[in-house]
C-alpha cells in the first residue's frame, strides 16, 4: 500500500463511521442475480512487497542504500538561520522562491527528485523545479522549470554532527543564501563556514513525507546495484515453499501486486531494473503446482494512479490518465500479461488498476480505462474476471454501475480496513467487532445488488487503532471479518502474506493461532 501504508501510506483513505468507504465495479445489467455457482469462492491472500516494493512491508530492502534519507519523494523544509524563516516556492511555484514564510506547509516543502546520493532536483507545490534565472546564467534562484535539467541540479551539504544543519550548492559552483526575505540568490561563494546563525548560507532542513517504493529502492541503489539487490529480494522474499504453506491451511487464490513496467522486461524503463516477469512466471507454476488461483492485479500504473508508494509514484504526484497515450500505455499492459497468462490453468482474474484516487483521477478518465482495458482481457479470455476498482475517495460507491452495464465475469473489489481515519482511534474492542458486523455488512450489502457484479474484499487484515488488545481480541476480531467478508460473492483477500510487522502477515497469524480458516 502507497507513502507508508501502516503509517501514512493510506492517509488519503477517509473512513468515517458514518460514511460508506467501498472500492465499487459496476453492473453487469442483467436482470437477475449473477449465479455463483460457476466458482468457489476465493480465499485469498495478497503478496504485497514482492513484485511492487513497499517498504513498509520489508524496510531492511532499503539499508543499503547510500544517503537513504534522500530518497526520491522525501519532502524538505529549509528555514534560513539568518531570516528564521523557511525558503518557499512564491505562489506555489511559477515565480521566485523566498525565505519569508513563518510556518512550513505545501508551498514551503521542496520534493526530491535524486540524480545519485548527493545531487537532486526539487519540485515545488506546483510542480515546477528549482533553478537558477536567465536558463541557469542568472544568480536569482526561481522555480519555473516544468521539466529538470542541469540548471535544476542541486547538491545538499550536511554538516558533520549536525545533518540537520545544511547549504545548498547551485549548478553554478555557488551555495544558495537569503540575503533578505524576499532575495534568494545562488551566489556565496565562500566554501568553507563556520555553520553559525549569521551565515546566510546555511539553513535548518526538516523532513515532511517520505516514500518507499519501488522506484525509490531501485533509484536509490542505482543501475549497478539495483539489479543485485532486487534480484535476491525477489529470489528470497517469497518461496516455492509459501505457495505449499498458502494451499495448506485453508487459501485457495493468491493475489499478486504487480507493476507496469513488467511489460517491458528484461529491459524496463529507468530506473526499473528487469526480472520481475520471471518471477511472476515462477508464481504461476508454484501456484498450479500447489493448485492456487492466480489474481494478477495492477498495482502501479504509469505515472502513478494514487500518488501512494505502492503505486510506484516518485514524489506522490498523481498524474496517470491525465492523456490517451497514458491510458492506451496501461492497456497495453493489461493485454500483454493477459495475452502471456490466458492459457495458464491458474489465471483466474485480472485486476485493471489497483485503488485509483479521487479526484485526482476523474470518473471520465477510469471509466475509459476500464472499459478499454476490459476488452484487452477479453480479447485473449472468455474466463478470466475481470476486477475493477472505485476511485478512492468521497464518491458515490455505485459511480461506476454504468461501466460495467453488459459485462461477463465482471467483480467489484473493495478495501476494508479499521484503521487510516481519526473514527478509528477510539474504538474499543467491541465497537470495533461491531462495526465489522454493522456498518461493514451494509457496506458490502451496498454495492452487491441483484443485477450487479460479484463482490471481492480484496484486502483487509486483523489489525487496528486498540491499543494492548489480548491474542483473544484479535482472534475475535479477525473471525467477525471472515463471517462478514465470507459472504462478498467473489470471495476475499488478506494483506499481505509476509510483513515484519506481525499482524499485518497473515502467515505470522496462522502459525501462532491468531487466525483460523
Amino acid at each position: 500500500m502507497a507513502l507508508n501504508k501502516f503509517n501514512s501510506a493510506k492517509a488519503g483513505l477517509i473512513i468515517s463511521i458514518f460514511v460508506l468507504f467501498s472500492v465499487v465495479s459496476a453492473s453487469h445489467g442483467r436482470k437477475t442475480k449473477p449465479s455463483h455457482d460457476s466458482h468457489s469462492r476465493i480465499r485469498a491472500v495478497n503478496l504485497g512487497g514482492w513484485i511492487v516494493t513497499e517498504g513498509w512491508i520489508k524496510p531492511s530492502l532499503f539499508d543499503g542504500i547510500p544517503n537513504k534519507d534522500f530518497l526520491d519523494g522525501t519532502g524538505l523544509q529549509f528555514k534560513s538561520v539568518t531570516t528564521k524563516k523557511y525558503l518557499a516556492a512564491e505562489l506555489g511555484g511559477g515565480t521566485i522562491i523566498v525565505a519569508y514564510r513563518t510556518t512550513a506547509s505545501g508551498w514551503e516543502t521542496f520534493k526530491l527528485w535524486r540524480i545519485n546520493e548527493s545531487t537532486f532536483h526539487f519540485r515545488v507545490f506546483n510542480n515546477q523545479f528549482v533553478g537558477l534565472s536567465a536558463n541557469g546564467h542568472g544568480v536569482k534562484v526561481v522555480a519555473e522549470a516544468k521539466t529538470p535539467g542541469r540548471s535544476e541540479t542541486f547538491e545538499i551539504v550536511r554538516k558533520s554532527g549536525d545533518l540537520n544543519r545544511v547549504r545548498i550548492k547551485a549548478p553554478n559552483g555557488f551555495f544558495l543564501q537569503a540575503k533578505t526575505e524576499e532575495l534568494v540568490t545562488a551566489d556565496y561563494a565562500r566554501n568553507g563556514t563556520a555553520w553559525g546563525d549569521d551565515d546566510p548560507s546555511v539553513f535548518v532542513m526538516s523532513f515532511s513525507g517520505r516514500l518507499e517504493g519501488e522506484f525509490q529502492v531501485t533509484n536509490g541503489y542505482g543501475p549497478q546495484k539495483a539489479p543485485q539487490v532486487m534480484t535476491e529480494h525477489w529470489r528470497t522474499f517469497i518461496v516455492e515453499e509459501d505457495f505449499k504453506f498458502i494451499s495448506e491451511n485453508g487459501l485457495n487464490a493468491v493475489r499478486i501486486p504487480v507493476g507496469w513496467w513488467i511489460a517491458s522486461d528484461p529491459n524496463p524503463p529507468k530506473p526499473y531494473v528487469g526480472g520481475s516477469l520471471k518471477v511472476l512466471d515462477n508464481a504461476f507454476l508454484w501456484a498450479e503446482k500447489y493448485g492456487l488461483k492466480v489474481i494478477i492485479d495492477l498495482h502501479a500504473a504509469p505515472d502513478s494512479q494514487n500518488g501512494y508508494e505502492h503505486s510506484a509514484s516518485r514524489d506522490g504526484s498523481i498524474e496517470w490518465g491525465q492523456t490517451d497515450d497514458n491510458i492506451h500505455q496501461t492497456v497495453a499492459v493489461i493485454e500483454f500479461l493477459t495475452a502471456r497468462y490466458a492459457k495458464r490453468p491458474s489465471l483466474y482474474a485480472v485486476e485493471l488498476l489497483n485503488e485509483p484516487r479521487a479526484p485526482y483521477v476523474t470518473l471520465e478518465e477510469v471509466s475509459k480505462y476500464y472499459k478499454a482495458g476490459y476488452e484487452a482481457v477479453r480479447k485473449h479470455s472468455s474466463t478470466a474476471y475481470v476486477l475493477i476498482s472505485n476511485r478512492l475517495g468521497e464518491i458515490d460507491a455505485r459511480e461506476l454501475f454504468s461501466v460495467a452495464t453488459g459485462l461477463t465475469r465482471a467483480v467489484v473489489d473493495v478495501h476494508y480496513y479499521n484503521l487510516f481515519s481519526d473514527s478509528f482511534n477510539n474504538l474499543t474492542v467491541q465497537e470495533n467487532i461491531n462495526f465489522i458486523h454493522t456498518n461493514r455488512t451494509h457496506q458490502l450489502n451496498y454495492v452487491t445488488t441483484s443485477n450487479g457484479p460479484l463482490t471481492f474484499v480484496g484486502e483487509w487484515v486483523a489489525e487496528w487503532e486498540v491499543k494492548d488488545a489480548t491474542k483473544e481480541d484479535y482472534q475475535r476480531f479477525g473471525k467477525a471479518q471472515l463471517e462478514v467478508y465470507g459472504r462478498a460473492s467473489f470471495g476475499w483477500a488478506y494483506w499481505t502474506l509476509k510483513n515484519v510487522k506481525k499482524h499485518w502477515s497473515l502467515e505470522w497469524m496462522i502459525k501462532n493461532g491468531y487466525i483460523k480458516l
